[in-house]
């Protein structure tokens, strides 16, 4: 029998194959949150309020982008050292 894969193994491997839909889902909460925040702030511009929204968003894109080629590349290594299977 093989042992149930843990919570982060489960976690990676959902990101692996969905790395645009992750990076899409963390840039939209990104966006939404910024911009309630900004609502929150009384004492700027609804347009400078948008354009710090997009500022934030941009950056956690970036960061998400820089998390997926970390899972990426923590995959890769994965396969290389499990080396080929045997049937």
């Amino acid at each position: 029998m093989g042992e149930s894969p843990s919570s982060f193994e489960s976690l990676r491997k959902w990101v692996v194959e969905h790395k645009l839909r992750t990076v899409g889902c963390l840039w939209l909460s990104g966006i939404g949150s910024s911009i309630a925040y900004n609502c929150s702030q009384s004492n700027m511009k609804p347009s400078v309020k948008i354009i710090h929204a997009m500022l934030h968003a941009q950056a956690l894109t970036l960061a998400a982008l820089a998390g997926a080629a970390v899972v990426e590349y923590y995959d890769q290594c994965q396969s290389k050292s499990e080396g080929p299977k045997a049937n």
